[in-house]
């Protein structure tokens, strides 16, 4: 509503998740490096704490885009379960399979701890992350205690980070979990914000806005900071409605006096402005859990669901709500021989692709098998303009390397697939729980395409949400020496490409006398660059900071999600 009357492309205080408003306060930044010191490790628990609505799940989404290549998440979002059913989830997020009928904690943790160690052995290390952990009971923290007693005579083989609100603390305070608490080996308890980083974190969102002028003047920031204690999601709801209140009256300047109202307009109602001060805090902090979690209900890609008893006749006109954990069934395994291939997965976007209806979607994701998963990774190929050869077997990533390309497997929300601006590879859920690769190749504000088992169909974003829970893989282009990593201190062909690329980007002269180290100059217009397209701002190239530079260099042949190649 106020969008035009600031000149914002979007609204900048959204209580949603996007990777392109992060901004990482120096608390922020220590609790990710105690995180990172703690993956450093080798083993045991790492704990990460902090009240709600300061920003532990950003962290945890830092930390993720941070680790080494080697290293696989396994990402638990609702602890609410279960010791069976959390190794359970453990196992469907590391793929390890698992026959849909075994319901034994004894024959699970086999299972999971066999996967551990074939992943052992090929270089790689497992780390399980596991998020709102002070809703895991007694019991399953004792389970997830002994998960860490898989091992090698040499080394573990399971890194597990808890992250949780204060009572986490106080539950490995006590006495029967203290076996957990003796392995912590680094902890963390995340504060609000300062004032001066309640200033920059305002600044921070308007400008990725659109908005490069002081909106807020110094006693509304003051006040905001005394009314929010410091903590970003009540920032965010007070900055809204302030920026809503402000439009109402006309002006382009907010003050302390219009923050005052806006507050008072939280709380109508309620009793007298001086008690209201005392208890807003508390009260926005209730709207905001409230907004979140009206939203996590219309809107839950990463949240897992009981899809047998959710979907049914009527999927068309209601979302399915949050069970204890997803189906067993295993996914989908590599096709081993090659289908037939994708009728227009290599064609730009038409009009004639196939229009789904949610019931359709739901039973053409029944009938896939196992030559969907080639189709999709045939029909992704294409999108970068190669053929996948009928004798290359699973894993393509090889084959991608192979070609100069490199696969990015994660987990995601619209948002962030569109801030990649890549054709993925989705991972849908059938009503039977069964897996299903498609490939997301065209995405615009309200519909999707996609080659389903070969074929291209369109529909709109809100169905194929349904079926999407946060999975998904992509390919980037690497630079053409193929470092992935580079940072202060770094040497090599590719941090002289680095450099070229940010002098061509932004306009800037970072001549030196050794172009190929990664000098102090070098670092600062990284973080610039980063800070530009709302990436962390920690000034390691890594794959995020690379997509963007290839995005914004305008290289050719780089197939955009958004539509068209550049």
């Amino acid at each position: 509503m106020y969008l035009k009357h600031f000149n914002l492309a979007e609204r900048p205080f959204s209580i949603t998740p996007d990777p392109r408003f992060l901004y990482m306060s120096s608390r922020h930044r220590e609790a990710l490096a105690h995180l990172l010191y703690g993956l450093g490790e080798g083993g045991g628990f790492v704990q990460l704490t902090g009240e709600v609505g300061t920003g532990k799940t950003t962290i945890c989404r830092c930390l993720i885009e941070q680790v080494p290549e080697n290293v696989d998440i396994a990402l638990v979002l609702n602890p609410k379960v279960t010791a069976e059913e959390l190794i359970a989830t453990v196992c469907d997020e590391l793929g390890a399979a698992y026959p849909p009928e075994i319901h034994s904690i004894k024959i699970l943790t086999d299972i999971l701890n066999r996967h551990l160690l074939a992943a052992h052995a090929r270089g790689r290390r497992i780390v399980l992350i596991i998020d709102e952990a002070q809703n895991l009971s007694a019991e399953v923290l004792e389970q997830v205690r002994l998960l860490t007693n898989l091992e090698t005579p040499t080394q573990k083989l399971l890194q597990i980070i808890l992250i949780g609100q204060p009572e986490l603390r106080d539950m490995l305070a006590r006495d029967d979990l203290r076996q957990l608490a003796q392995r912590v080996t680094a902890r963390y308890h995340l504060e609000p914000i300062t004032r001066e980083e309640t200033g920059a974190y305002i600044r921070h969102r308007l400008q990725i806005s659109g908005l490069s002028t002081d909106v807020f003047n110094t006693a509304a920031i003051d006040h905001i900071q005394r009314l929010s204690g410091g903590i970003p999601r009540l920032i965010n709801v007070l900055c809204d409605r302030s920026m809503l209140g402000a439009y109402v009256e006309g002006k382009l300047q907010i003050d302390k006096r219009i923050i005052k109202k806006a507050a008072e307009e939280l709380l109508a109602g309620g009793p007298a402005v001086s008690e209201r001060r005392r208890w807003l805090p508390l009260a926005v902090g209730g709207l905001a859990i409230a907004a979140i979690a009206i939203a996590v209900f219309y809107y839950q890609p990463w949240q897992p669901l009981d899809i047998r008893a959710a979907l049914s006749v009527d999927e068309e006109v209601r979302r399915p709500g949050p069970a204890s954990v997803p189906s067993a069934t295993p996914a989908l395994a590599p096709a081993a021989d090659t289908a037939r291939p994708p009728a227009v997965a290599s064609q730009p976007p038409t009009d004639d692709g196939d229009s789904l209806q949610g019931e359709s979607l739901a039973e053409l994701l029944l009938a896939a098998d196992t030559s969907y998963y080639r189709h999709a990774w045939t029909a992704l190929f294409a999108q970068w303009s190669m053929e996948l050869p009928a004798d290359v077997k699973p894993d393509f990533c090889n084959f991608a390397t192979e070609n100069g390309l490199r696969c990015v497997v994660g987990k995601g929300t619209w948002a962030s697939l569109r801030h990649f601006d890549r054709p993925v590879i989705l991972t849908l859920v059938a009503t039977d729980g069964q897996r299903v690769p498609v490939t997301l190749q065209h995405l615009d504000r309200d519909s999707a395409e996609l080659v389903l088992g070969g074929e291209l169909y369109r529909l709109p974003v809100d169905q194929l949400d349904r079926h999407w829970y946060g999975d998904f893989a992509m390919l980037m282009r690497a630079p053409p020496a193929g470092n992935l990593y580079m940072k202060l201190g770094s040497r090599g062909a590719d941090v002289g490409w680095v450099r070229q690329q940010l002098e061509t980007i932004q306009g800037v002269d970072l001549s030196t006398d050794n172009p190929l180290y990664f000098d102090d100059g070098l670092h600062q217009q990284v973080l610039a660059f980063q800070r530009s397209r709302g990436l962390v701002p920690d000034g390691v190239v890594g794959r995020h900071t690379i997509i963007q530079l290839n995005s914004l260099s305008r290289q050719s042949g780089i197939p955009r999600l958004a539509g068209g190649i550049s």
